[in-house]
């Protein structure tokens, strides 16, 4: 009798260690779950696991109810309020009416992928028939040249983002990091940085323009210049984030550490990658998510100014071209940067979370 309890008991506290250890996989899990937006799996998991079932249905609906609830009631709000409001282009369209130009949008970009397809075919059963005839000289490469679609538009968009972001960054922080190491350093740069830092982009991109057009004489087809001119807009707008966090990250760290490098003799190389940038990292990844998003939000500004490719161009082509569907599409194009731009920032928060092991929401 007293072995069977002595069992029972053994197997209880081995549940209990099993459950426990499942707990903690669980919570690792959940970091990334949360960094994802997808904080609601994890009272899922934890129920599933045996936690509390009236602690986790709490857990799901702050999470995923009451957020659930609050698009639900703007997409009701939306539906209801929008027909009062009547425009030059006819009355604001509701969800329904925006969801399906998000499909008519789609469609017309398979269509554009299947005329690119045909005239591709063409063009090799018209070179292997001049091939086969002996013409072989006469064969010709011609690239489709067919309207850009919405989701070239936002390739190209994303593209440029991605150079400007690249660019600021290269620029931003090895100078970010001389002025937190730097008090003369720093006592140069803030001066500009203070002039330059609330400069609107359309006030940049007239001067970018004719800069990049005197100095980029031949552009390549993977750079065209309009490509070239918005990413050195967004360049010139979104660095100061970057530079102002790493300067602020690299100036607050422990000075013992900076001393004991003086102490080993430690190269300023060295010095950078050993101790500076382990300490100042969070604050530059998060200067890079502020610079990402001011650069996301530039470059859409920038494309409607400029008429360079690109999202912001395709919604100043919809609002000249003034057709029943223009609004609709216009407000599909919103909904798009907006679930860009938090795509973007949940990338970045990602690699924030991944080099530095500090973000935990």
């Amino acid at each position: 009798m007293a072995h069977a309890t002595e069992t029972i008991g053994t197997a209880k506290i081995d549940s209990a260690i099993r459950r426990e250890r499942l707990f903690q996989r669980i919570d690792k899990v959940s970091i990334w779950l949360n960094i994802l937006g997808l904080g609601w799996v994890t009272p899922i998991l934890r129920m599933a696991a045996g936690d509390s079932v009236r602690e986790q249905v709490a857990e799901i609906r702050k999470t995923l109810v009451v957020p659930l609830a609050g698009i639900l009631f703007f997409l009701v709000a939306w539906g209801a309020l929008a027909p009062m409001v009547k425009t030059s282009l006819g009355a604001v369209p509701g969800p329904t009416e925006v969801f399906e130009q998000a499909g008519s949008l789609w469609r017309d970009h398979l269509a554009e992928r299947e005329k690119a397809a045909a005239f591709y075919q063409r063009q090799d059963e018209r070179n292997a028939k001049l091939v086969a005839d002996g013409k072989a000289d006469e064969v010709k490469h011609r690239i489709y040249t067919g309207k850009p679609t919405y989701l070239d538009q936002i390739l190209t968009s994303l593209m440029t983002v991605g150079l400007g972001f690249l660019i600021g960054s290269v620029i931003a922080i090895p100078l970010g990091i001389a002025s937190g190491l730097s008090r003369t350093i720093n006592g140069a740069i803030n001066p500009l940085i203070q002039i330059f830092k609330p400069v609107s982009p359309l006030a940049w991109l007239p001067i970018v323009t004719m800069i990049v057009s005197a100095l980029y004489v031949n552009p390549s087809d993977l750079l065209p210049k309009s490509l070239v001119i918005s990413a050195v807009t967004v360049t010139l707008c979104s660095l100061w984030p970057t530079l102002v966090n790493t300067a602020l990250g690299v100036a607050s760290i422990d000075k013992d550490l900076v001393n004991v490098g003086k102490v080993l003799q430690l190269s300023t190389a060295t010095t950078i990658r050993k101790l500076v940038l382990p300490s100042a990292l969070p604050l530059i990844f998060t200067g890079l998510r502020l610079a990402l998003g001011v650069g996301w939000m530039v470059l859409i500004a920038a494309e409607m100014l400029a008429q360079n490719p690109g999202l912001g161009k395709f919604v100043w082509d919809e609002f000249q071209n003034g057709s029943e569907t223009s609004l609709a599409r216009i407000m599909v194009a919103v909904l798009t940067i907006g679930i860009i731009g938090f795509v973007l920032d949940r990338v970045m928060f990602a690699l924030q979370s991944a080099f530095t092991f500090s973000a935990t929401r």
